[in-house]
């Protein structure tokens, strides 16, 4: 087998843009450095000799490719997962994982929480400023003005049985409103219908103002109760909580400090990079499919129990041990691998989650409204014993955004199968704004991975009597019913 050999010629170490020349002055500004220079690679395989540039510490994979082996096939990247492998140039959002940062379009993530509200960082994220008053004020009533739900999606809606997953009910209505729209479509109205800027504005509104609608309605369809129609005078966080607990009051008004802390869990929740659901938006953006679809994708990548639904299984971890004594038992579980923890580390974050911070500090502010949610003592005792013990510290294991977010949605009073469409509605807006951001950007093209294929060489067609029998596993599940009925006379067995 041939051995590659790699060593670096830096040219120069230079203060530049964190990708190319396509990011913002806050790259800059912030002394972000790259290097930029050649990657020599020695092909033992063949003796030849590669210099490949590096620009902003990246290598092109087409360059990788201009290796070839003596069998003529080009040299590919293996990379399962993405590990290490950049897809794109962004300027929205940007991760130090090891040092804990989070920003918005260079704006940390401490400050939005703290002076921002939902609709502005939304409009952050999507145009890249920060809206001027002017501004804010259009955004906002173009938004509110768009979160009526149509009467027939509505009922549609009304159409789920009654105990329905609302993410299962928030997909597959949001997949359907694409139906509503054939003049935003670009299958129907034409590829280059989204090179208008307010043909695309028009969809950001839609998006945005139906969403907390669609939800809230999945929300009131579990507790067997009429929707609630939005209430556009509202704040965008306070509508949605209107839509949720109103019952026969003519003047029902959500508190308002929950409303506060739900929208600091939006601004949170809004945006992260490219994570799994994320670069399903950018996938699915780029076979040219209408912008429902492709949010509803985003929505289905988010559901996974490994995306959207950690909050969820923290949640259940801390029911399971029940009781501050029982940590020290599931610790050792933990690292014995009999048991799992959930709500610590990161993919991308190798300190303290900023996030998970933020969210901590707003646990007792929803408590003393609703009252203090009992898992929280738990909680907080399995985080002083795990920042505290080597085997967590030497792993970099440190809570994330889902540690304390779920014991809050719990104090609120949210089942846990809303968890999912609670990180959904915030998530929109980094999904928009990303979805906006691949319609400019030239470099982008038709996603299309490579496979690494080890299935069977070339074989001839073989007739049925002439088969085989295998050794797959068939069988699927059977119920009592069903057992029933084919144990009587004349049933056709399965």
């Amino acid at each position: 087998m041939g051995i590659i050999v790699l060593s670096f010629g830096v040219v120069k170490m230079e203060r530049v843009a964190l990708l190319r020349n396509q990011l913002s002055a806050k790259a800059e500004n912030t002394n972000k450095k790259a290097a930029e220079g050649t990657l020599t690679i020695v092909d033992n395989r063949t003796g030849k000799k590669y210099d490949v540039k590096i620009q902003d510490n990246l290598i092109k994979a087409t360059d990788i490719g201009k290796i070839v082996g003596g069998d003529g096939e080009p040299l590919r990247s293996y990379d399962p997962g993405y590990m290490n492998t950049v897809c794109c140039t962004s300027r929205i959002s940007y991760i130090d994982g090891d040092n804990g940062i989070l920003e918005y379009r260079g704006y940390p993530i401490e400050q939005l929480a703290e002076k921002s509200s939902f609709l502005e960082v939304s409009f952050l994220l999507i145009y890249g400023e920060l809206p001027s008053a002017n501004e804010l004020e259009y955004f906002t009533k173009r938004v509110m003005s768009h979160t009526f739900l149509h009467t027939d999606a509505g009922g549609m809606m009304k159409a789920f049985r009654y105990n329905a997953h609302p993410m299962g009910m928030f997909i597959s209505t949001l997949a359907a409103i694409s139906t509503f729209h054939p003049e935003a479509n670009p299958a129907l109205s034409g590829q280059t219908i989204y090179k208008s800027i307010s043909v695309r504005n028009k969809q950001i509104h839609r998006l945005l103002g139906i969403v907390p609608t669609i939800a809230a309605n999945a929300y009131r369809h579990r507790e067997g109760r009429s929707y609630n129609k939005p209430d556009a005078s509202k704040g965008y966080v306070e509508n949605f909580l209107f839509m949720l607990d109103r019952l026969a009051e003519h003047k029902y008004k959500p508190h308002p400090r929950l409303v506060r802390a739900l929208e600091i869990l939006f601004i949170l929740h809004a945006e992260h990079e490219l994570n799994c659901s994320t670069a399903a938006a950018r996938h699915l953006s780029s076979s040219g499919v209408d912008v429902y679809t492709t949010m509803a994708g985003a929505a289905s990548a988010l559901y996974g129990p490994l995306h959207g639904g950690a909050n969820e299984a923290v949640l259940r971890m801390l029911m399971e041990i029940g009781d501050v004594k029982n940590i020290p038992a599931f610790i050792e579980g933990v690292k014995n691998k009999k048991a799992l923890l959930f709500g610590f580390g990161h993919r991308i974050y190798k300190s303290y989650d900023p996030r998970a911070k933020i969210v901590k500090s707003l646990a007792d502010e929803v408590f003393s409204i609703v009252g203090r949610e009992p898992m929280i003592e738990v909680a907080m005792e399995l985080e002083k014993i795990a920042l505290s013990d080597p085997y967590f510290i030497e792993r970099k294991l440190y809570p994330n955004v889902d540690f304390y977010t779920g014991i809050i949605y719990r104090a609120m009073g949210f089942p846990t199968d809303m968890f999912p469409l609670l990180f959904t509605i915030p998530r929109m807006a980094g999904w928009i704004a990303h979805w906006n951001e691949f319609l400019d950007d030239p470099e982008n093209k038709i996603v299309r991975p490579r496979q690494h294929y080890v299935g069977s060489p070339r074989r001839e067609y073989t007739p049925i009597s002439e088969r085989t029998e295998h050794n797959f596993n068939l069988s699927s599940p059977m119920t009592a019913k069903q057992r029933r009925r084919l144990a009587g006379t004349g049933a056709e067995k399965a």
